[in-house]
């Protein structure tokens, strides 16, 4: 049986405190109020204050990362304690905590790629369905037809008398016969396969589905100024397109088959069903929310860094904290991401990355292994990055 215990804090005490890892728990203000800031600076981020029935806690404690904030009681604070281990059984009893932290998540990480889209490549985030357009016409130029033909049926169903509409049936009855595109509508199917180089989902698209890999690899990216920026990579077992299912607005990026890859589909109808018959799933998603919800909060401290070899470093220590490597000294790290590939994440103008790229494979931290990017030592990048984090902050 579930038995949750309940912790006092005095007014001035912390509840958490930024930086500390072993983070086993979270808490549920009962009683009281607490305020939320971070010590380091987080650009687009303002404290804030929470009470009764809020979340102090959960993101570092589901993502098994460090915490990415102080929470400091106002007044005398009656909380509810919540370890990792108990949240599964949690959600069988009371099905509407879970759905409270997924969709704080998703406003969270709505607002917080707002920010990243922003800050890191000069861009508002476009949602107008005229994107698409932009969409498949950079990848129709790249030579990528199976992409771009999927992104000019999604911009004709969304804009079917749109300013483009009669180049993009032109471009889609021309690449219709020699393209492998597949899964242009919805279907029945709870398992999908999708050949290399083909989309899922494309930004600006609204969409009802989220996805579990269960074989292959997805790649995560956004179009911007003519340009493909890749967010992400992601292996078998991630999950991705999970804000369709809590937020009715459109999708912030794209989904492409990196790799033939099969996926298992997740819609609104058998999401409900999981809520309450699937504890371990609807579990597994709130970690997959909270790295994501970690990590973008890491990103926006990438920001505050102006040399561009700095910002590179710093996001490819990211992509080490992402994988949780062990960190000991001489442990190396294989990455997916190509020097460009991490350039573009940085938001790094294209007519700087070559000189940047250039210096980078001049850095004894990286080497460059059939075109993707090696670290010899995750130990001394990461203490490298933290070094000029901090450096950055002192000027």
């Amino acid at each position: 049986m579930l038995q949750l215990s309940f912790v006092n804090f005095r007014a001035g005490s912390y509840l958490t405190m930024e930086g500390k890892t072993d983070n086993d728990r979270f808490f549920i203000i009962q009683v009281g109020q607490v305020s939320c800031h971070h010590e380091n600076e987080v650009p687009g981020t303002t404290p804030t204050k929470l009470g009764p029935g809020d979340f102090v806690g959960v993101i570092p404690c589901m993502s098994g990362h460090s915490q990415i904030e102080n929470v400091v009681a106002i007044t005398d604070v009656v909380a509810i304690s919540v370890r990792k281990d108990q949240y599964a059984e949690l959600i069988t009893q009371n099905t509407a905590v879970a759905m409270k932290i997924i969709r704080a998540f998703a406003n969270t990480m709505r607002t917080l790629n707002d920010n990243l889209t922003k800050l890191t490549l000069n861009k508002a985030t476009v949602d107008s369905s005229d994107h698409l357009y932009n969409v498949a016409s950079y990848y129709d130029k790249s030579g990528l037809s199976s992409i771009a033909i999927y992104a000019y049926y999604q911009y004709l169903k969304s804009c079917p008398g749109g300013f483009h509409s009669a180049e993009a049936k032109k471009r889609f009855i021309t690449l219709k016969p020699i393209t492998n595109a597949v899964y242009f509508e919805t279907a029945p199917d709870l398992v999908r396969a999708y050949p290399k180089d083909t989309m899922i989902f494309s930004e600006s698209q609204y969409g009802a589905d989220m996805f579990i890999i269960q074989d292959g690899t997805v790649r995560i990216t956004k179009v911007v100024d003519g340009n493909e920026v890749v967010l992400a990579v992601l292996k078998k077992g991630d999950m991705f397109g999970e804000m369709a299912l809590l937020e009715n607005k459109p999708r912030s990026a794209c989904a492409i088959a990196h790799e033939a890859c099969k996926l298992m589909v997740i819609n609104k109808s058998n999401f409900d069903q999981m809520v309450t018959t699937q504890p371990q799933l609807i579990s597994r998603l709130t970690v997959t929310l909270a790295e994501r919800v970690w990590s973008m909060y890491r990103q926006l401290s990438n920001t505050l860094l102006s040399d561009p070899v700095m910002k590179m470093l710093d996001m490819m220590a990211l992509q080490v904290e992402k994988a949780k490597v062990t960190v000991a000294k001489n442990t190396s790290y294989q990455s997916e991401l190509s020097l460009s590939d991490l350039a573009n994440m940085c938001g790094i103008p294209k007519e700087a990355q070559q000189v940047a790229c250039y210096k980078l494979t001049n850095d004894p931290h990286i080497k460059i292994v059939d075109n993707k990017i090696l670290v010899p030592d995750v130990l001394e990048l990461l203490k490298q990055a933290s070094f000029n984090l901090k450096q950055n902050k002192n000027r």
